[in-house]
């Protein structure tokens, strides 16, 4: 049975959901950031993603212990997570490999996830080990999605947001396949020129998700007239997903990523995707972003 698990700090609440360790509520003031999974759009808010993003080829790849078969964004959004530790401020959990888990994706692994409320921001962290006698093959993601406007400016619309960057910078994203959910590395599309603003628009996510690499400082701001929104400070992950689902739908997702779905251009073996990493045995790895509203 899943369980709801609140923190907070003087000024902010976060509530994680044991099922696939999701967060979900996200509030500043009383005010609530986070989607709140309406079905009419999206059923999900902050999905956890690992070990893969976004798709492999036919749901299917290779790999040095057999096949894998798992669906987009991998297995962990589908598990039941444990509470090994919970304070005023902080919680973490754990989902261990287990013979269900091996038969989609053939390694033994342990991931824990740490949420914690410290200096205005959410921390969301990544920590995968190696508990295998083999090297481990992963990537790890994250995908929490936005209430806009924010709250408390319901005056705003969705097309008065932007995404700000560090700086300015000139850049075009790769396009996805909708039918396969593959990423075209080879053909793309321009989204900013030698500036540091990208306006957002509904229209904007007619093909599916903005891909960026290499953003400036690693840091994004989605922002309304008033100031208000959202931050996200991803340093050590080089992708950053932006989506909104169609039909108009009132979020988007800010999504910092390790690695992507499997590119047209690439083979089916898992361990030489993009961005994969590769952990030897024994050995753990940690990865931290962190969600900021403004």
């Amino acid at each position: 049975m899943s369980e709801i698990i609140t923190i907070h700090d003087d000024a902010m609440e976060a509530s994680i959901d044991t099922a696939g360790a999701q967060l979900m509520s996200l509030k500043k003031d009383g005010g609530e950031y986070l989607w709140q999974r309406d079905p009419k759009w999206w059923p999900r808010c902050a999905p956890v993603l690992f070990p893969i993003v976004g798709n492999i080829r036919d749901n299917r790849a290779d790999s040095e212990q057999g096949e894998i078969r798992f669906g987009r964004h991998g297995l962990a959004r589908n598990y039941e997570f444990e509470v090994t530790e919970a304070t005023e401020s902080l919680v973490r959990m754990q989902l261990e490999s287990s013979d269900d888990t091996r038969a989609a994706f053939p390694y033994d692994f342990r991931l824990e996830m740490t949420y914690a409320l410290s200096g205005g921001a959410l921390e969301q962290r990544f920590t995968v080990t190696n508990i295998g006698e083999v090297t481990l093959p992963f990537v790890v993601g994250g995908h929490p999605a936005f209430n806009v406007p924010a709250p408390g400016c319901a005056n705003e619309d969705f097309g008065d947001y932007v995404l700000k960057f560090a700086e300015p910078w000139t850049y075009s994203s790769p396009t996805i396949n909708t039918t396969t959910g593959l990423i075209d590395f080879q053909t793309r599309f321009s989204l900013v020129e030698d500036s540091d603003t990208l306006q957002l628009s509904h229209r904007l996510f007619d093909v599916d998700t903005l891909i960026f690499e290499d953003v400036p400082r690693r840091t994004v701001k989605m922002v309304g007239p008033s100031g208000h929104g959202m931050q996200i400070d991803f340093d050590g992950f080089d992708y950053f997903g932006v989506w909104s689902a169609a039909n108009d739908a009132p979020f988007v997702a800010l999504e910092p990523w390790r690695g992507t779905a499997t590119g047209t251009d690439e083979n089916d073996v898992f361990e030489s995707k993009r961005g994969m990493d590769l952990l030897d045995a024994g050995d753990t790895a940690e990865y931290a972003f962190f969600m900021r509203p403004l």
